[in-house]
Order: structure tokens, then C-alpha cells, then sequence
């Protein structure tokens, strides 16, 4: 699929030089700046959802976990032997 965008001249420099001083291409330059975007985009988006859907859970439910406790835990990784994984509660 063929798709153009439209830049500002500035914009366009930057990325010839950018190209030029890389030994790439222009386009090999956009469309890993685009690439690196989506993907840095959809992580986000991908976090807020989890967040959502754990805000939901816990307003049906009740059951969480304290900061503390999951810093205690987080606190013992690399020790033996390492605490067991909290259990969430009321």
C-alpha cells in the first residue's frame, strides 16, 4: 500500500542529512521513525488498557495489593530464598 505524507521543508532536510550521514535512504529513515512510533504507541495504549481493565476488576472485586507488599516482594527477588508472590485480598 502506497501512502505519501507531506512534510515541511525543514523537516525534510533534517531527514536527507540524517539519511546521508547514515548511508540510508530517505525512505529507509521515514519508515523506521514510523515503525519505531507505531510500536512505541501501541505499548502505551496496551498499558492503559491493562490499567482500565485492572481499575474494573478491582472496583467488582475489592481485591488488590498495598504498595508496600509488593515492594517487600520485589525487594526479596534475587534472594534465597525469594518470597512467595502476594496474594491479593480486601
Amino acid at each position: 500500500m502506497a501512502t505519501s505524507i507531506k512534510i515541511d521543508t525543514d523537516l525534510k532536510q533534517r531527514i536527507q542529512h540524517l539519511a546521508e550521514i547514515r548511508h540510508r535512504s530517505s525512505h529507509w529513515i521515514m519508515h523506521e521513525a514510523i515503525q519505531d512510533y507505531v510500536t512505541r504507541e501501541e505499548a502505551k495504549e496496551s498499558f492503559k488498557q491493562e490499567a482500565i481493565a485492572s481499575w474494573k476488576a478491582y472496583q467488582e472485586t475489592g481485591l488488590h495489593l498495598k504498595g508496600a507488599e509488593v515492594q517487600a516482594w520485589l525487594n526479596s527477588w534475587g534472594s534465597n530464598p525469594k518470597k512467595e508472590d502476594p496474594s491479593c485480598h480486601e
